[in-house]
């Protein structure tokens, strides 16, 4: 499966996430840039999750219908053609990182999935919804990590 490159000035893969884009900070989600979308996609998806939540698997930032032809999204905006969904806090829109005060650092994945077709996701889609849909309609994904502690 091809492989698309997500980045962002921000911070570098695996790297510690500003507290400017951290719930406690100004909660301004971080700018993304991705290069490598295939021809075939219909749309991208962008989910920011964290894995290490004690809640479970938490989802930062849901972003459906992206255009595919876009490139990328500046800090605090909605990618070009984007549908803001709702986040873990149950808010539409990225909802930065708060980790429990004393954990260690937690992961932060930000996925981009190039869709061949759009998928049907429920309102309050959680992170396994996603990862359901989007196994059977991606044709390549791009993954950024980074961390934050408290």
């Amino acid at each position: 499966m091809a492989g698309i490159e997500l980045t962002s000035t921000a911070f570098t893969d695996g790297a510690f996430v500003p507290r400017r884009h951290a719930k406690e900070g100004e909660d301004l989600s971080p700018d993304l840039t991705w290069t490598g979308v295939p021809d075939d996609a219909a749309e991208l998806l962008l989910l920011c999750e964290d894995p290490d939540a004690p809640v479970g698997t938490f989802v930062h930032w849901l972003v459906t219908g992206i255009d595919p032809g876009g490139g990328g999204v500046p800090a605090g905006g909605t990618p070009p053609g984007g549908q803001q969904r709702r986040n873990g806090y149950g808010d539409i829109g990225w909802g930065g990182p708060h980790p429990p005060a004393g954990d260690g650092p937690h992961r932060y994945f930000f996925r981009l999935y190039a869709l061949v077709e759009p998928v049907a996701l429920p309102d309050e889609a959680t992170a396994q919804d996603v990862h359901a849909a989007v196994d059977r309609h991606r044709s390549a994904t791009g993954v950024l990590m980074g961390r934050y502690q408290r």
